[in-house]
Formats: C-alpha cells, structure tokens, sequence
C-alpha cells in the first residue's frame, strides 16, 4: 500500500498481516529481550531521563571554600581539644602542686644566717619586737644622760663590743663599715639568703646611733664620742664594765661617757661607716643625705683636728690605734663613692698619703685588714675603680699603683708563698702566732673573694705573682679553706662559729650569755660565780665566732679565757662578709654599678643628636 508523499515521493505502508493479539505478544517478547541486556548510559538517558545526583553542600570562609562536612569536623575537634585542655588546666589548678624541692642551702648560707644573729644579742638600748634574742631585752636606757659632762645627752643604742657592755665607737664603725661594703657587692646573694632586710636593719641599728655620738646636723664639729661605760683593768672595787660581771640588762651602776677632741682615725672610719651606709640606704633618699651629711662633718673633722684616738685613753688597752693615715686613705674613698666629689678621690690617691699610710714599706702586718690598719681595704676599694671605671689622669698612677700592692698581697695569701706561717691544720697565721687569730683570717678570705670577683666581673681571667699567672679560682679555694676551717673543718673538728654543727664552744666569753634568765638580778659581784663556773653557758650565743685557736691549732673552751672564747663585733662583721662573699658559689656576679651610684660620669656626655629637620 503506497501514500503519497508531501515532499514529491511515495511513501510505503506495510500492512500487518497480525492481529493485535500477536502484535501484543511480539512487543512483550521485544520488552524481556531489551531487558535481559545491561543498558549503557547513553540508553539509559534516552528510557530514564537525567537521573538526579545529590548536591554537595559547602561553607564559603571567605579566602577559601571547604566542604560543609569537613568544616563541622575541623571545629567539633577544636572544641573538642578546647574542652579537653581546659579539663587538665582545671586539674592542674586545683589538684595539690608537688614541686621539685630547691637544692639544700650550703654551708656558707646556714652559716650567714646564724653569724648576723650575734648583732640581734649585741644590741643594747630599747630592743625592736623583731631582735629574736628570747634571753635579751633593754638595756642601758640611760646611756648619755647618767654623765653630765657629756655634750650627748641620748647616747642609747648601738651595740656592745664583745663579752662586756662597753660601747667602743672605733671598732663598731669598722664592723657597720665592713657590712655596708658587703651589701653593696653582694645585695642579690643576701636576698637569696632571705636577709637582705636583717642586714639592712643591722647596719641602720649602728649607723642611727652613731649619728648621736657627735652633732650630726652641724657642718663643723670639735669633738665625738669615743666610748660609752669604762672597762677599768686594775681590779679596783669599784662597779664598772669590766669588773662587774652582770647582765646587761641589770647594770644599775654610771656608765661614763668618754669624748675626744682630736682623733682623726676614729672619726675618719665613722666618716667611713656613714657614707657605706648612705648607699646601702640609697633608695631611703632623706635617711641617705643625712648620713652622707654627717659623714662629710666627721670627715672634715678629721682631718682639721689631727690626733690618734686612743692615746693616754683606756682605749689604749683595749683598741689601740696605730696610725690615722690608712683611715684617710680608706675614708677619702668612701667619701668619694658617697658624694662623688673629686676632692677625696685626690685625698685618697695621694702619693704622700699611701706613702705615710705605709702602702711601699711592707712590714708584718701588711696585707693583713684589721679594725686598725684599713689600708689593705682601702687598697682593694679603689682598684675596683681602675677596673671598671678606669678614671685615667691624674689618679691613674695611683690606683695602678695600689692595683699592683693588691696583687703582691693576694699573692701573698696563698699557700705556695711563705709570707705568712700555717698551722697543721691549715690556719693562716697573719697574726703571727698572737692570739685571736680568726678575725684577721676572716677579712682575708673576704678581700681574696672579693678581688677574684673583680677579676671575673673584669674578664680576667687571673692575676700574677712573679712569673707565675694564677687563676681566680685559687684565691676562692684559699677563702673556703679559711672559713671551712673556722667552720669545723680542723684537727680539733670544732666549729668556731656558735650554733653551727654539734660541736662548738659552750663556754663563750660573755656576760649576757653566761647568767640564766631566772628573773634573780645579781649584783656585781653576783655573777662571778657564773662566770667561775665550769658549765655551759645557760643561753647559747648564737652565730658568735669566738677568738679562735692557737699557733699549735689547740684551743681551750674556757669562759675565763678570753683569747680563745670571747667574740667580737669586729670580727663576727668579717666572717658575714667573706660568708656572704662565698654562699651560693660563682652563680650570682657582685653588684658592679651600685657603689658608683653617686659617682658622676668620668667624661663628658656625647652632645644630643640634632632636632629634626623642619623645612
């Protein structure tokens, strides 16, 4: 069958023979077969259609796009860790803390802390609730005003020199000046120690009553103070410091005041003990003026009013003074870190000075610092300033002079040397045999620390003696060995330090400790019978270093024996010194810049830069 074609053809038309039935059944046969074959996805589109794909969803953060699903997980485990540390955080803050335990202090600092407690037993006068001396209390509230004669009328205070209650200004203005010097080196290692303040309220304690023993307010002065009580020695019955042997604190008898009108070695180390104490007390502005202004009266006193101290007085027994020149030497260099002012920098470097002060002679005793010959100290003081100042002219010549005395001295300390004898047990003898060696020994082992600690804090490493270059670390050993030794390091295993170790002396050489607080008041006769006695002292002196042993290292604790067993102001201030030097090893460096806080620059200031250009 044809059809016409619109396009100009036939068009063919096959009939279907079939009926529908079989046109049915050959369509269902055609259906099975198509789908008995896997359709490719071209055939799919064309039965199916496009079939639908789920949409991935995302999070725009602005500089990148990430899946949604990754940006829930990255921010659950933030918070998740956020959650989780804050949880241990809570832990650690509320669980009790076991810290690792600090190392031990050594030996030098347990020693420190029992050697200042012997100024907390020397004080007299109204007693601080603090002084933490139970067998203490006031004492001598009348000092000053029992003596009409005296000009100072307030004279309570300070501290008692040694196993009596005699107020000798001379050596206790060494000891405030020896403590002062040792806080200015060494502030940090008294802070570690946990006494910076206890030292600072020792030294404030002598320096507040030294400023009463003279006009302190007044620009020029004729006279000082000297002593306080009378130790008479010829055993005449009348009450006195000496004869009597009674608590401080039950003294009921006149206690006279002794003045001097020329004594240029006493009041030259005051000077010196004020104007140490005036940078100590640095940052106490108005307490350091007044006592750089004192120091400054004392001073011009001294050298205005020429005179030993001691002579024709009863001074002379007990702390005789050689000479004044080393006190103008070591006070004009405290002056001039005081002030500033160049005047006693050329006072101190003074050619004729040293020379009188016995700086080129030698003899026994050189090298060797002591409550009467200052100038191994002062020698020491002023190569500090060579060494990290470096002035130049004119004082150059001076203080490298005074440089090269110092190191013929440190040599001299050291065992391959035979300046000075030993004893079998390794005691320096810089005494010479005579007795109460360890105060001596004391300020040595402070002066060769001291030095080897300039020398580090220089970058030198050592010094020579002759040919021979030694290194620093020998002037520390020989230190350690000297106060080991005092410490309990010796034949007789003893330390000569009071409370410190099991075996030391208990019949100290001292009134207030030898008498039980029993509330019975004994006379002056009273208490000879604890000074007689053969027992041990009732209350323990804590921290005091006795006189020491002999030349043969024997040493007998005697309570009546006063050159083994009595302890003084003096030298108990060199052992804090050289302990303090000595605690906590090479691991802090000395203090460089406070002693030259009121030393004005050496050379002028470079000029400001220019302003700014301005068109």
């Amino acid at each position: 069958m044809y059809g016409r074609d619109p396009w100009g053809g036939s068009l063919e038309i096959a009939a279907d023979s079939g009926t529908d039935d079989d046109r049915s059944r050959n369509l269902n046969d055609i259906d099975r077969a198509a789908l008995s074959k896997p359709l490719d996805e071209t055939q799919q589109s064309w039965l199916l259609g496009p079939h639908e794909q789920k949409k991935k969803k995302y999070v725009d953060l602005g500089c990148v796009v990430v899946s949604k699903k990754i940006f829930v997980w990255t921010v659950g485990i933030i918070l998740g860790a956020g959650l989780i540390a804050g949880f241990i955080a809570l832990l650690v803050n509320t669980l009790p803390h076991h810290h690792p335990k600090p190392p031990p202090p050594d030996n030098y600092t347990l020693a420190l802390r029992k050697a200042l407690m012997f100024f907390n037993a020397q004080r007299s006068g109204k007693l601080p609730k603090h002084n933490n001396v139970s067998w203490r209390g006031n004492s001598c509230l009348q000092d000053g005003k029992s003596d009409p004669s005296s000009i100072s009328k307030n004279l309570v205070g300070g501290y008692y020199d040694a196993g009596d209650a005699i107020k000798f200004n001379f050596p206790q203005s060494f000891a405030m000046t020896m403590l002062s010097w040792s806080v200015i080196e060494y502030s940090a290692k008294y802070e570690a120690a946990g006494e910076l303040n206890h030292i600072k309220d020792v030294i404030k304690w002598g320096t507040d009553y030294l400023l009463k023993t003279f006009n302190s307010s007044a620009d020029t002065i004729d006279r000082v103070v000297m002593q306080v009580g009378i130790g008479d020695t010829s055993g005449g019955p009348s009450p006195n410091d000496h004869y009597c042997w009674m608590r401080p604190e039950d003294i009921d008898y006149d206690r006279p005041v002794t003045e001097c009108h020329s004594c240029s070695d006493l009041a030259a180390e005051m000077a010196a003990a004020l104007a140490s104490a005036s940078i100590v007390f640095k940052d106490n502005k108005a307490y350091s003026e007044k006592l750089v202004h004192g120091a400054k009266t004392l001073f011009k006193f001294a050298r205005d009013q020429r005179g030993r101290y001691s002579v024709g007085t009863e001074a002379e027994i007990f702390y005789n003074s050689t000479s004044y020149w080393d006190e103008f030497v070591w006070g004009g260099a405290w002056m001039y870190y005081a002030t500033g002012n160049n005047s006693y920098l050329s006072l101190s470097t003074n050619i004729k000075m040293a020379t009188h002060a016995g700086a080129f002679w030698g003899g026994q005793d050189y090298g060797v610092l002591s409550w009467d010959n200052k100038l191994a100290g002062a020698q020491v003081l002023l190569t500090r300033l060579r060494l990290f100042l470096s002035p130049g002219y004119p004082y150059e010549e001076a203080l490298k002079t005074f440089h090269n005395q110092t190191s013929i001295y440190m040599c001299s300390f050291l065992p391959f040397f035979t300046s000075f004898n030993r004893t079998k047990g390794g005691l320096i003898q810089l005494n010479h045999g005579r007795p109460q060696p360890l105060q001596y020994v004391v300020n040595a082992a402070f002066l060769a620390t001291l030095f080897s600690d300039y020398m580090d804090a220089a970058d030198t490493p050592g010094w020579y003696c002759g040919p021979n270059f030694y290194s620093t670390d020998i002037l520390r050993s020989f230190a350690q060995t000297q106060i080991d030794y005092v410490l309990g390091k010796n034949p007789r295993k003893m330390s000569y330090l009071v409370g410190f170790g099991t075996h030391y002396p208990k019949q100290v050489h001292h009134r207030g400790a030898s008498i039980p607080k029993n509330k019975v008041k004994y006379n002056c006769k009273g208490g000879w019978k604890w000074r007689d006695t053969t027992k041990p002292n009732p209350n323990t002196l804590v921290g005091a270093m006795v006189a020491g042993p002999d030349r043969h290292d024997g040493f007998h604790d005697k309570r009546t024996n006063y050159n083994y067993t009595e302890p003084t102001i003096a030298g108990n201030a060199g052992l804090v010194a050289a302990l303090v030097a000595l605690s906590g090893g090479k691991s802090t460096l000395i203090d460089k810049n406070t002693m030259f806080s009121a030393v004005p620059p050496m050379f002028p200031l470079p000029p400001p830069p220019p302003a700014a250009w301005k068109p």
